[in-house]
């Protein structure tokens, strides 16, 4: 498994973020976080594609920070679209207002409405030439023939 994650890490070399910020999103997070795990593994055009498409409340507002991450890498970063992918997602609790139900013989029941905080981070991937991937695993090899005591086997 970690083989895996190595070699992943070796083909894309990840030099910047760009990070875009919506906070007091008035849609509970549970709901947003739902539409952010069905974008998470994708790439930033199919993600933006498939939230224009998700007939969910909450897919607008992670669109516009989509939209909003991608535009601040074209205007302040100066990289193009297709270097981007995602790195991270985060949803997390905002505000929540504290509101009363009218119930029965004059109570009231306490309820929260809550809102959410969205935070999208795209990495820049670069690509690595073939051959340095190469022979960083050759290196990997001759370290293992190593033995304890410093003798090769």
């Amino acid at each position: 498994m970690e083989e895996l994650w190595q070699e992943r890490y070796l083909k894309h070399k990840v030099i910047m973020e760009v990070i875009a910020k919506v906070k007091s999103v008035r849609i509970s997070p549970r709901k947003v976080r739902l539409i952010a795990d069905a974008v998470r593994k994708m790439s930033v055009a199919d993600a933006i594609k498939n939230l224009e498409v998700i007939k969910k409340r909450g897919a607008y507002p992670l669109l516009k920070s989509f939209k909003s991450a991608v535009a601040n890498a074209i205007n302040n970063a100066k990289l193009s679209e297709d270097k981007l992918f995602i790195k991270e997602i985060d949803v997390t609790d905002g505000p929540s207002l504290k509101r009363f139900h009218a119930s029965t013989r004059g109570r009231a029941h306490p309820y929260k409405r809550r809102s959410s905080h969205i935070r999208v981070v795209l990495g820049v991937k670069e690509e690595v030439k073939k051959e340095e991937v190469k022979e960083s695993k050759k290196d990997e090899k001759i370290t293992k023939e190593v033995k304890k005591d410093g003798t090769k086997s």
